[in-house]
C-alpha cells in the first residue's frame, strides 16, 4: 500500500449509524433505549443499548450480557469496557448491551416471568409469548445490525465455570475470534436450538460465548479475563490499535 493510499484510508470517514430510529454520528456515543416489553401495569420496560460509533468505518461488534438475568459477570465486563480509553480511537461500531433480560435481572433469576428461557426463544416472533417478542425485537433491532458478536455468560447458581470460550469451530471466522479472545479453554460447542448463537451463525454473524464464574456473584478474575478478551477481539477485528 502506497503512502497516498494509507493516507486516504486514514481519512476515510464512517457514515452515521442508525439504531431503532436514533442516528449516531461518527466519533460519538449514544445510549439508545430499546423498548422490549411492558410490565403488567403497562409500564414500559426498556433495554439500554450503548452505541459507540467510530470516526472510521469498520466492523459492528455486539457485546451482550445477562441474557440470563442472574449472570452478573458480563454486566461488569461491559461496564469496564465502556470506560476503556481504546474506545476513543475506534474503527467501526461497538454495540454494548449490559442487560438483555431486564425482567430476570430485576428479579435475580435466570428466566422470564413465565419461566421461559430468553436464550431458547430466538429468533422469536412479533406476536408470540413474552420471550418470543423480546427475542424478535432484540434480533431485528440489534443483532441484525452486527457483523460479529460476543455473548457473555456465567455458570449456574453454586456452579462456577472455569473461564472458557464456546464456539462453532467449523466456522473459520468464529474459530479465529475464539482463539483471539485469549483464554486457555476453547470448546467446540453445538449450536443450541433457539439460542442467540444459533441464530447469529445461521445468518453469517460469527459469534462466541464467554462462560466464567457462577450466577449471582461477581468474580474478579473472570471479569478481568473477560474485559481483556473483548479488547483482544476488537484488536483482532482491527477496531482498535495496539
Amino acid at each position: 500500500m502506497t503512502s497516498s493510499n494509507r493516507k486516504n484510508k486514514q481519512e476515510e470517514k464512517a457514515a452515521p449509524f442508525e439504531l431503532n430510529g436514533t442516528r449516531v454520528m461518527p466519533g460519538t456515543r449514544v445510549k439508545v433505549e430499546l423498548p422490549l416489553a411492558q410490565l403488567y401495569t403497562q409500564t414500559p420496560l426498556n433495554v439500554p443499548i450503548h452505541v459507540i460509533h467510530g470516526r472510521r468505518p469498520g466492523p459492528v461488534l455486539l457485546v451482550s450480557a445477562a441474557i440470563h438475568g442472574d449472570e452478573l459477570n458480563g454486566v461488569e465486563i461491559i461496564r469496564r469496557l465502556l470506560r476503556h480509553s481504546s474506545l476513543n480511537r475506534l474503527n467501526g461500531t461497538l454495540l454494548a448491551v449490559p442487560v438483555v433480560n431486564v425482567f430476570g435481572f430485576i428479579h435475580k433469576t435466570r428466566y422470564l416471568p413465565d419461566r421461559r428461557d430468553l436464550n431458547r426463544s430466538f429468533p422469536g416472533s412479533e406476536t408470540g409469548s413474552l420471550g418470543a417478542r423480546m427475542a424478535w425485537q432484540f434480533k431485528t433491532q440489534v443483532l441484525d445490525r452486527a457483523t460479529h458478536a460476543v455473548d457473555l455468560h456465567t455458570g449456574a447458581i453454586h456452579r462456577a465455570n472455569l473461564p472458557q470460550i464456546r464456539a462453532d469451530l467449523s466456522n473459520d471466522d468464529t474459530a479465529a475470534m475464539a482463539a483471539a479472545f485469549g483464554v486457555p479453554v476453547v470448546i467446540n460447542s453445538v449450536l443450541g436450538e433457539g439460542t442467540l448463537r444459533e441464530v447469529a451463525e445461521a445468518q453469517g454473524i460469527p459469534v462466541i460465548t464467554y462462560e466464567a464464574g457462577e450466577a449471582l456473584r461477581f468474580d474478579e478474575s473472570s471479569i478481568r479475563a473477560g474485559v481483556k478478551g473483548v479488547l483482544n477481539i476488537m484488536h483482532h477485528l482491527r477496531m482498535t490499535g495496539p
